[in-house]
């Protein structure tokens, strides 16, 4: 199986976030899993990738030029995928991928994770997605999508297309039931 996993490109606020990003990263190299993230070398993206390799794990990157030319590609991957830009990118990472995982970050991470989840509403791909909520950081998330739910702009199944969950191995254990990585 290979997991996407959108983070930050800034280890956030306190210890907590990098802890996290670790945890994630060893666990799905300790469970056979092959990351695919966003190819820097920085943040909570640098530390999930490192994470990973440390474990003996597979990591694929996908970065934009503009990112490359700035010199914040992680050189130590299994591969690195070059874009032409942040489109192609996202566009790279799903099509690798057989599911989603949501670390704690900023307006990119919002970004990449609403845009899988939108490609899910309208059956672009049928993949599982995750928020992994780390000291409650997805709470306010999800009480502003229960209100759009409540105000009838977001459809109860539609909001139930992303699981939230604090706990990588409950949260590849939910991907296994949803049948990701499976063929078909």
């Amino acid at each position: 199986m290979r997991v996407c996993v959108f983070c930050g490109s800034s280890p956030g606020k306190g210890e907590k976030y990098v802890e996290a990003a670790t945890r994630l990263g060893t666990v799905l190299a300790e469970q056979g899993v092959e990351l695919i993230y966003g190819g820097a070398s920085v943040g909570t993206m640098g530390v999930v990738a490192d994470a990973a390799l440390a474990a003996g794990g597979r990591v694929q990157g996908v970065i934009p030029q503009g990112l490359w030319d700035r010199e914040v590609a992680h050189h130590g991957l299994t591969e690195l995928h070059v874009v032409a830009d942040m489109h192609e990118r996202k566009a790279k990472m799903a099509a690798l991928s057989d599911a989603f995982i949501t670390l704690p970050g900023g307006l990119g991470t919002f970004e990449e994770l609403f845009e899988v989840w939108t490609w899910a509403v309208l059956g672009i791909h049928r993949k599982p997605i995750a928020l992994l909520d780390v000291d409650g950081y997805y709470q306010r998330l999800r009480e502003f999508v229960n209100h759009a739910v409540e105000e009838e702009f977001v459809a109860p199944e539609y909001r139930d297309l992303v699981f939230v969950e604090e706990d990588p191995l409950r949260v590849l254990k939910t991907f296994a039931e949803r049948g990701a990585g499976q063929p078909g």
